[in-house]
């Protein structure tokens, strides 16, 4: 059994390495970007470059869309519609909102394309590493048809029927946001009290805090490492949806509407910085007090000066 050929639109920070691994598992993967230099670096692992949307679903068996926002899905599907064959799989893996997903799904049914949301978690050293959680909706057979593929990239469960994907997602980044939230509170205090942050993040990697969390953003913070995983601009839209999503379900969410401020506070300025800034947000409302002595690292489109 030959394997699909697959259209990857959306060679961003998720979407390069995702396609990247797709193409080192043996995949024949046709790349496409807006900006068509992005998709141009995939060449040298194999792919196949199309500068031209159309030309790069036509022959797909599998479209896998990694954009930016629920807009940009919409009307990606909309322009590759009429190029794609009846019973394609689309396979969106974007964080977008559940009535977005829901939307998709019920406009690609109407063409005979399948569809499943599939958003994911695990940042870009997951994406990387091929160890993604994948939080998919849809049906069993469309996910049964997609198993080979989501397994190059991580590890993926049916979480239930089209739009569940991007409900998982929004769980995970409640849990995400307000977890970074308090690990920079937990080190920002340990130094304020007097206590070696370092020593007190190794005293309690190991109990009922310890968490991926605090392994890897922990030190993030405590390096100062602001260089882009997750984004705060990408973190706050998701924050934002998971508080519409609670209105919807008609249900009061406190803690994610404090920690959507501080992240709205870091969009003006640091939008591109890793998640882990929300520990500049926290030192904002102290003034004075500054986790470690360490600059500041952030990328060129990050970059600011360090908090006063």
């Amino acid at each position: 059994m030959r394997s699909p050929t697959i259209a990857f639109l959306g060679i961003g920070l998720m979407g390069k390495p995702m396609a990247a691994r797709l193409l080192e598992n043996g995949f024949i993967v046709h790349a496409w970007n807006r900006t068509a230099a992005k998709a141009q670096t995939l060449a040298a692992l194999g792919a196949i470059v199309e500068s031209d949307l159309a030309q790069a679903v036509a022959g797909a068996d599998i479209v896998i869309s990694m954009l930016e926002a629920g807009g940009a899905v919409s009307s990606t599907m909309a322009a590759a519609v009429p190029a794609l064959r009846e019973g394609v799989l689309w396979i969106d893996m974007s964080s977008i909102r559940q009535d977005e997903a829901l939307a998709n799904h019920a406009t690609l049914a109407r063409y005979g394309i399948r569809h499943l949301d599939a958003p994911v978690s695990g940042g870009v050293a997951g994406a990387e590493a091929g160890t993604l959680a994948i939080m998919a909706g849809g049906n069993a057979v469309d996910f049964a048809a997609a198993a080979a593929v989501l397994t190059a990239m991580g590890s993926a469960v049916l979480v239930g029927p089209a739009g569940s994907g991007q409900v998982a997602k929004l769980c995970n980044q409640l849990i995400v946001g307000a977890t970074l939230h308090i690990v920079a509170e937990a080190l920002l205090l340990a130094q304020a009290a007097g206590a070696d942050p370092a020593a007190v993040r190794d005293a309690i990697r190991g109990g009922f805090a310890g968490s991926k969390i605090l392994e890897m953003h922990g030190q993030r913070m405590l390096d100062r490492n602001f260089i882009p995983g997750g984004q705060v601009k990408s973190q706050l839209k998701d924050l934002r949806n998971i508080l519409a999503a609670a209105s919807e379900a008609g249900i009061a969410l406190p803690v994610t509407a404090i920690v959507t401020q501080q992240y709205q506070s870091l969009s003006a300025d640091l939008p591109h910085a890793d998640h882990a800034a929300a520990l500049i947000a926290l030192e904002r409302i102290n003034p004075g007090l500054r986790l470690g002595d360490a600059p500041d690292q952030f990328t060129a489109a990050a970059s600011a000066s360090p908090p006063a």
